[in-house]
């Protein structure tokens, strides 16, 4: 597998990928923010598309409007945290102009770039170019630099935000940090594995790390390893069937992730003496 360029060049991509959206994914679940996740990875589908009507680079559109509809569901939201009414309207106006964009760029090429479309859904990490994965692996160590370097005052704002903020923990400028964030992870992370299954990676590793611990530093490296592991397993799987996509191999191993989490955690419950193996995180443990 090594031996071939392109699959070094999605390893390179993809790992710095995952560990991003493990250590975004850990606050994104902690903070339950999941859906306004799963609206800014749909809000690159139309960035990229975007971008492709207006004929500028596809990255530019991705990052554009991820970060910008984050700083808005951040400004109009209480501590930086929409609700999920103002989500979910956010989400359906961007999947409309998604698919306005789509069809300006159909007919503008002639209907022949249809695939840039599936491209931006789905994913083409294997696709990745080596200029563009080291790129791509520039920005996600940035991006899980930025969660490390804010980690501990987010923690505390996400658990307990009143006691955060009376402490005069910056609660607002760190929701609004994180969403933002947030917006970069989903566009990076649309490249490799897809604006329609960017939640996977995003949410099922987190999931799973917590369901196995209570400590949050613990659960924080376990969601980082999950994401990465699911990642590493999934290039291979489907480099070993070529016929199955990568995004699909790497969502897959990260359901079945969070799916082993979720039987072990619910069998340990049921022993006779077992006491319940998930909690709130409490500030100081780990």
């Amino acid at each position: 597998m090594l031996a071939h360029e392109f699959f070094r060049n999605a390893l390179l991509a993809g790992t710095l990928i995952a560990l991003a959206c493990g250590l975004v994914g850990y606050f994104v679940v902690l903070r339950a923010q999941v859906f306004a996740g799963d609206a800014l990875s749909h809000v690159a589908f139309t960035g990229a598309l975007g971008a492709a009507a207006a004929g500028i680079d596809t990255r530019i559109g991705l990052f554009a409007a991820t970060i910008g509809v984050a700083i808005v569901l951040g400004g109009i939201g209480q501590k930086a945290a929409a609700d999920d009414v103002t989500i979910g309207i956010v989400f359906a106006w961007v999947l409309g102009l998604g698919v306005f964009f789509l069809a300006i760029f159909s007919t503008g090429s002639g209907g022949g770039n249809g695939l840039l479309g599936a491209r931006e859904l789905f994913g083409s990490i294997f696709g990745v170019s080596a200029a563009d994965s080291r790129i791509a692996a520039v920005i996600a160590a940035g991006i899980s630099a930025s969660v490390l370097a804010i980690a501990r005052p987010l923690l505390f704002a996400s658990v307990d935000a009143g006691v955060a903020s009376a402490r005069n923990v910056p609660v607002r400028a760190l929701g609004m940090a994180f969403l933002v964030l947030v917006g970069a992870t989903a566009a990076e992370a649309t490249q490799a594995v897809g604006a329609l299954l960017l939640l996977g990676l995003l949410a099922a590793p987190a999931g799973a790390a917590q369901r196995l611990t209570a400590s949050p530093y613990l659960a924080l490296g376990l969601s980082a390893a999950f994401a990465v592991a699911a990642m590493w397993l999934g290039l291979a799987i489907s480099y070993a069937i070529p016929s199955l996509p990568p995004s699909t191999a790497v969502v897959g191993i990260a359901t079945l992730i969070y799916a082993l989490a979720f039987l072990l955690t619910t069998a340990s419950r049921r022993l006779p003496g077992a006491s319940a193996s998930v909690r709130e995180p409490v500030m100081g443990e780990g």
